[in-house]
């Protein structure tokens, strides 16, 4: 688990890809401090398994699911990510709830400067917009933010020059696509009201049986 406050950016170093799967080293410094193989470290959004420790960094494995469903499948040596370690049990909660399941790519729609912040709009695929509300949150690329506005295909978060500075959001442009990640308290109640849903149909054509 982790909670969307990016504690570095690293680097693509290398991207090894065999049978549909691919194996990924990042270099970075801070992550990795008190790392071991084994651990949690969240990519770009992604929550990958430290599978080795280099002198400047670590490998992880990566699957074709992960591969087909989030931008790491299209991960090149020089790229930036954002990185963040699993959350401790007796840590702050900063951000909110993220698991670093990613349910799909978004792409960037606009970037509007608006003096000491900056709006940027991502598309909405419709099967995600059920989860997505305005003034909740949602992970882009890793990074906790609040949905400022939700409109027919698209929503729109605010970023402050801090969030631009330290993590890959500054350096996007409209057409990027990066990883999303909905709030999974969203897809449980979701799943919840769907099942409920469900079992109320069960029932009416029992009714209707007997």
């Amino acid at each position: 688990m982790f909670t969307g406050i990016i504690e570095e950016t690293g680097t693509v170093v290398r991207v090894y890809r065999a049978d549909g799967a691919a194996q990924v080293e990042v270099r970075c410094d801070l992550v990795t401090s008190d790392a071991a193989p084994g651990d949690s470290i969240s990519v770009d959004g992604c929550c990958l398994t430290v599978t080795e420790l280099t002198a400047d960094g670590f490998l992880a494995d990566v699957m074709g699911e992960t591969l087909a469903r989030t931008t790491l499948g299209d991960a090149r040596p020089g790229d930036a990510v954002n990185l963040e370690r699993a959350v401790r049990v007796d840590g702050r909660l900063g951000g909110h709830i993220v698991q670093g399941h990613v349910d799909g790519v978004v792409e960037v729609a606009a970037i509007v400067p608006e003096g000491e912040w900056t709006t940027m709009a991502f598309a909405l695929p419709r099967s995600l917009a059920p989860y997505v509300a305005e003034k909740g949150s949602v992970t882009i690329a890793g990074v906790s933010l609040t949905v400022a506005s939700v409109e027919e295909g698209s929503f729109s978060v605010g970023l402050i020059p801090t969030t631009l500075e330290a993590t890959t959001l500054g350096g996007v442009a409209v057409g990027d696509v990066v990883n999303l990640e909905v709030d999974v308290l969203a897809k449980y109640v979701q799943r919840l009201m769907g099942a409920d849903s469900a079992s109320e149909a069960d029932r009416a054509t029992e009714q209707e049986v007997q």
